[in-house]
């Protein structure tokens, strides 16, 4: 009996014994791989000129002409790159990144603010530099640190082996994983070899969103179905509805159904600005393209349609990427405008912006819920979304633009831009 306590007591006292070792280790680890100060700094700063050459790229990629089985080829400068890779770190992990890129080789550094948590010391940042070098197929590690943590390139290659081994595996991710066949980097370009394959899209689509979200998102297109349905004989599907009309039947959704505000309202959104523009939400959700279908209306704002596309098209930007990008966007659209199109208009700046501050709203801190129950007690009117723009230029071609305000970031420019940020500031809804 004593000697198979002693036993029992041995392994016990062992596998404390290895307990803490494993603890100690990984705090060990966690202190050389954290440090105070980020190796990289600076936020991106997206313009109307990156967006335009973005447009233009998937232009040419658009998976609607490209057929499977052929090899296609993107190229990517080092800035644009460095741009969108910042931007992600920026937006996702508030912190910034830089990459290099020279013949055959990628340099990357990173730095990402660590969540404040117990037992964590606050504002400290993971730091990554990595050196890739191409092969004939895709990249692997020459140089890995993470904090003060050399990782040898063997090591770090194998766990990126058996990493997309893992996504290759996947009902989400492997389609997509097999469609890259090669990357490789020259005179500052980086150039991405793919094979299309028509299983990519449903599948990127019904892995990014996650199930708790198409649930929502479910819910919320089942209320739409209800708001646009024909309420009387005399109603007709073209008949238009006053976007204010579907921000009080969502939202009043969002206020019952409680729980994550911010994930309602998002989701509340974005099922808005599918709608609005006219597009399903099978776009993104293969299952949505079973699920009921709204009466499909024109939606005005403020008395005109293109003011709601503005406005839902920036409040879902600002919900789901960031307000930069949704400023870039808008921007982008209205200096593309200027040359050849509507022309440059500040009032659909106006409709931007407000949709802007409307999804930072809905997206922050507790889903702005105390602004929204009470603007939706009293009843949503178009006026306490968007405020008066009827006077502000529009429909200015480039030349004329250029003339009256001197370009983006003129003096005359930034004075009109300060007069639209002042009119939407004003309003009750948005006042901080």
């Amino acid at each position: 009996m004593k000697t198979a306590w002693r036993i029992v007591r041995s392994l016990l006292l062992g596998l404390l014994g290895l307990a803490v070792a494993l603890a100690v280790g990984a705090a060990a680890l966690l202190y050389f791989a954290i440090d105070r100060t980020p190796l990289v700094s600076g936020a991106a700063s997206l313009t109307p000129a990156h967006i335009e050459r973005a447009k233009r790229l998937l232009d040419r990629n658009d998976p609607r002409t490209l057929r499977p089985g052929v090899l296609r080829t993107i190229t990517v400068s080092e800035g644009d790159l460095d741009l969108a890779v910042n931007y992600l770190a920026n937006r996702f992990g508030k912190g910034s990144s830089k990459i290099e890129l020279s013949d055959g080789k990628a340099h990357a550094q990173a730095s990402v603010l660590l969540p404040s948590v117990p037992f964590m010391p606050s504002g400290v940042y993971i730091n990554i530099d990595a050196s890739l070098g191409e092969t004939a197929v895709l990249p692997q590690f020459d140089h890995l640190k993470i904090g003060q943590l050399r990782i040898p390139a063997f090591i770090a290659n194998r766990i990126l082996r058996a990493s997309i081994a893992r996504l290759q595996r996947s009902a989400s991710y492997g389609a997509a994983t097999d469609t890259i066949k090669n990357v490789s980097s020259r005179n500052g370009m980086l150039s991405i070899v793919y094979e299309w394959n028509d299983a990519v899209p449903d599948q990127l689509a019904a892995a990014l969103v996650p199930v708790a979200d198409q649930l929502r998102m479910q819910a919320y297109q089942a209320r739409l179905v209800e708001l646009t349905a024909q309420t009387s004989p005399r109603a007709h599907p073209k008949v238009s509805l006053p976007f204010s009309a579907l921000v009080q039947g969502l939202f009043q959704l969002s206020a019952e159904r409680g729980g994550d505000a911010v994930a309602e309202n998002r989701a509340a959104i974005i099922v808005m600005a599918f709608y609005v523009n006219g597009k399903g939400l099978g776009a993104i959700i293969p299952a949505a393209r079973q699920w009921p279908v709204p009466t499909l209306r024109g939606v005005t704002l403020a008395g005109r349609g293109d003011f709601s596309q503005h406005f839902i098209i920036s409040a879902a930007l600002a919900a789901t990427a960031g307000s930069p990008l949704a400023d870039a966007v808008g921007l982008y659209k209205e200096v593309d405008d200027s040359r050849g199109g509507s022309g440059f208009s500040f009032n659909d700046i106006a409709a931007d912006r407000a949709g802007t501050r409307f999804g930072d709203l809905a997206t922050g801190p507790d889903g702005g819920m105390r602004k929204i129950k009470r603007l939706l007690s009293a009843g949503v009117r178009d006026a306490d979304l968007l405020p008066e723009v009827k006077d502000l230029p529009e429909f200015m071609q480039e030349v004329e633009f250029k003339r009256r305000y001197g370009g983006i970031g003129a003096p005359a420019y930034a004075k009109m831009m300060r007069e639209i940020e002042q009119r939407i500031a004003a309003l009750p809804l948005y006042q901080r």
